[in-house]
């Protein structure tokens, strides 16, 4: 305690109680805001432990020291939380004596790093789940982990809901069999599902504590308005008229972070500061996870020792990177979830007793409403949750090749250890014989091709990897971080930028310019998956586009915006909206949580059908193909379909205008998954969810080091191509059924889909047939008409229908 007591610092009651528990041996998952010390909190048990059992009096006694045993694994989902890990782990474990060695293992390490590690020279190792992985791939695992003390999952809700965790559960069931007397230590921000966060990370210890501070971090929310007459865009997606405002905000701080949702928004956003930012440019800074790790590092560095003012990043600065400086948080866009909320806004004033503060910019008038929501959803506690992923084959068959590969698996003893994990608790036999069926001779269609042919099992009994070329590529290999196909942006002359999408830079020419990086860039040729460039003389350019760039509206927001916004105008956001809404109440109705509101209008583009369930982007693809099967059945005709976090539009090109009896019809969750088999091209969305399967099961290997990379068309070729001889000859490969079912259960999300359904049942139905488009559907009209043909750009055709819609709508005089 004289460590703390020398900086003036009181342990917090959850610290002390997380040092007991660790000490005494127990696990745990600890929950406390950003910003509250839970680093310590985790870090302390372990020093304290260190101290108690003499580590620092051997070490000095002895010198120079014997090659210490790994005592502390320190887990994290960022390589760049890795980095500020071990930064804020030196400063206790250099104030309290204990002379620990600490190192990191993640792509990002330095080459000592990388020895420390591999060698087992390090007493505390910080790393990734998959750089974990790949330490269990080397015959001598057992020996470095088998004198861990202690294990810490940092940001455990961040791998909860994904593969990533999967895998993370495979390897802890391994290390709880080399050493089963370690505590495991979760640290989460507040989750909806917390015993069961619990349950997942700790199977052993089903009855673990959940440790958690006694009151939540403040967090305020203050909103940018429009100003008394000005006209707020219905529609869009990038909040730029919003820029005078913002630099207004960005001055008042002294240093700010600016978030937004997507990458391309992040580009286009600092492009603009620039052109109204007063200070010295190097004081605004661009941070996204497709730019050079370099580059990342400088904006990182500048909010630490206060050089830069300003940084515009999307979610790679989500996670708990240290910045006590910030002294606030700019969310541009509604942040689509309460969660993503408070993890933005503990990054400002993120120290103990601090009240976090985000300012929402929204980019049009409905998302004043959002902002509004988030408030109340904030009030009163409310948190998504995030499932877990059941039974995964193609994380255990990767697993079951990488233990394979660090000495050897006997299948009984492996089979236990993997049942004592939350995701393949249930795991059939028939399912167990398959995976291994699969690594050993890639199933019936493919063993009589060597490639597929991994493990072999040997006279006695152990499953092993012989071949080193096998095990080259599967280390490569290891994690299930897919992505689509990149490309490297190099200058000319030297100089590693990042990376952007093979699918925007094949579109463009030699000598087309685009902005990436916060600059202005030409390219001058595409060559082994690398664009080389150089700056452009001049400043326009297109703006690449990320897959996955708009994120979608979480559950629990959606159902609080539909709740508000039938609601009277209590906040400043509803009272600014107010005009908006009495015209959708005039022109139809305001949705409520017990009413399904629907509107048909007819336009130039055809007959639509607008349905607003409040369910989310991905429920409503589902339910628009749903719909629009369904109702073709009933009468024929041709449909298209646009959807948004609120709700959907069906466009019909024959007449059609629904009724109450035929909505009721279409609405029904009897029959969906038949009706889903046949209105959706599973087979199709399965080929291409196969890609993902087979490169984390290991069909699809990486490009090897030193030969020119894979294209994204190469490897869809590949994977397509292994998807249709499969299907022929063995349609019941592991692979085709875990392609199908990560299709019905992430894309279309049908367990959801059933429980919307049931619940538009529930509902009263209140069908309008406004005689224009009201303000509600406005922004599902426009999102359909984008795919069509004109001559006119796309946003021209919608602020003009915008402006058309306001005079018509406008109050007389």
């Amino acid at each position: 305690m004289d460590w703390f007591a020398a900086r003036d610092w009181r342990p917090a009651p959850f610290q002390r109680e997380a040092w007991r528990r660790y000490l005494a041996g127990e696990s745990g998952l600890l929950v406390t805001p950003t910003g509250s010390g839970k680093t310590l909190a985790a870090l302390g048990g372990p020093l304290l432990q260190a101290l108690k059992l003499g580590d620092a009096a051997v070490r000095a006694r002895r010198g120079v020291p014997a090659p210490p045993r790994l005592r502390l694994l320190w887990i994290t989902p960022l390589r760049a939380l890795a980095t500020d890990t071990v930064r804020a782990m030196q400063v206790p474990i250099d104030g309290l004596g204990v002379p620990w060695t600490v190192a990191m293992r993640t792509g990002d390490a330095s080459a000592r790093d990388r020895r420390l590690a591999r060698k087992g020279l390090s007493d505390v190792l910080v790393t990734t789940p998959e750089s974990f992985a790949l330490m269990l791939s080397y015959p001598d695992a057992g020996e470095l982990l088998a004198g861990v003390r202690g294990v810490v999952v940092d940001e455990w809700h961040e791998l909860l809901g994904n593969k990533r965790g999967v895998l993370l559960q495979l390897c802890l069931a391994r290390l709880r069999a080399i050493a089963p007397e370690a505590p495991i230590w979760g640290l989460s921000a507040t989750l909806g599902n917390l015993e069961q966060a619990r349950a997942v990370l700790l199977p052993h210890a089903p009855n673990a504590a959940i440790v958690s501070a006694p009151r939540p971090r403040r967090m305020t929310v203050e909103t940018l308005l429009p100003q008394a007459g000005e006209r707020f865009p219905w529609a869009g997606h990038l909040g730029l008229s919003q820029l005078g405002r913002v630099a207004e905000v960005l001055q008042r701080a002294r240093s700010s972070l600016l978030f937004t949702n997507t990458r391309a928004q992040a580009e286009l956003w600092y492009r603009a500061l620039q052109a109204v930012w007063l200070d010295d440019p190097a004081t605004l800074a661009l941070h996204h996870g497709s730019l050079d790790a370099s580059l990342r590092g400088a904006a990182e560095a500048g909010l630490r020792d206060g050089s830069v003012r300003c940084v515009v990043a999307t979610s790679s600065l989500d996670l708990g990177v240290d910045f006590p400086a910030v002294d606030q948080v700019l969310q541009v866009g509604s942040p689509k979830g309460m969660a993503r909320l408070m993890q933005r806004g503990g990054r400002a004033r993120h120290r103990p007793g601090e009240a976090g503060q985000v300012v929402g910019v929204p980019t049009h008038a409905l998302e004043l409403a959002e902002y509004a929501a988030a408030r109340v959803a904030l009030a009163h506690g409310h948190v998504e949750s995030r499932p877990p992923p059941l039974m995964p084959l193609d994380v255990l068959a990767q697993h079951c090749v990488t233990l394979a590969l660090g000495g050897g698996f006997e299948p009984d003893a492996l089979l236990r250890e993997v049942r004592g994990t939350h995701a393949y608790a249930d795991l059939p036999d028939v399912a167990w014989q398959a995976v291994l069926d699969f690594i050993v001779r890639g199933g019936s269609a493919l063993e009589h091709y060597p490639d597929f042919r991994r493990v072999l099992r040997d006279e006695d009994g152990i499953y092993r990897v012989h071949d080193r070329r096998i095990a080259f590529r599967h280390r490569l290999s290891i994690g299930t971080i897919t992505s689509d196909g990149s490309v490297q942006v190099r200058y000319m002359k030297g100089g590693f930028l990042g990376s952007v999408e093979e699918a925007f830079v094949g579109r463009l020419r030699p000598r087309d310019r685009f902005q990436f990086a916060g600059r202005t860039l030409e390219l001058v040729q595409l060559r082994d998956m690398t664009a080389y460039v150089r700056i452009a003389k001049r400043a326009d350019g297109r703006v690449p586009r990320w897959q996955g760039g708009s994120l979608p509206m979480s559950s629990e927001l959606g159902a609080q915006v539909e709740a508000i916004l039938a609601g009277p105008p209590a906040s400043p956001e509803m009272r600014a909206l107010a005009p908006l809404l009495q015209l959708q109440s005039r022109l139809s109705a305001l949705p409520s949580p017990a009413t399904l509101l629907a509107e048909a209008v007819k336009s130039r583009q055809g007959w639509h059908l607008f349905l607003f369930p409040f369910a989310g982007r991905a429920v409503h693809e589902g339910l628009a193909a749903l719909l629009a099967l369904r109702w073709a059945r009933e009468a024929p005709n041709t449909f298209g379909w646009a959807v948004s976090d609120y709700g959907l539009v069906l466009t019909a090109q024959a007449e059609a205008w629904p009724d109450p009896e035929l909505l009721a019809r279409l609405l029904s969750p009897e029959g969906l998954m038949d009706d889903l088999r046949h209105g959706v091209n599973l087979a199709e969305l399965a080929r291409r969810q196969f890609r993902e399967v087979a490169r984390v099961a290991g069909l699809l290997p990486p490009s090897l080091p030193g030969r020119a990379a894979r294209s994204l068309r190469q490897l869809q070729a590949s994977s397509g191509l292994l998807f249709d001889v499969l299907r022929q000859h063995d349609p019941g490969h592991v692979l085709l059924a875990q392609a199908e079912r990560q299709v019905l259960e992430v894309q279309l999300e049908v367990r959801h889909l059933h429980a919307v359904l049931q619940r538009c049942r529930e509902r009263t139905l209140d069908l309008h047939r406004p005689s224009s488009l009201t303000p509600l559907a406005f922004p599902l009209w426009a999102d359909s008409i984008r795919g069509q043909l004109s001559t006119e750009d796309w946003r021209t055709r919608v602020a003009r229908a915008a402006a058309q819609l306001e005079r018509r709508h406008a109050p007389r005089a």
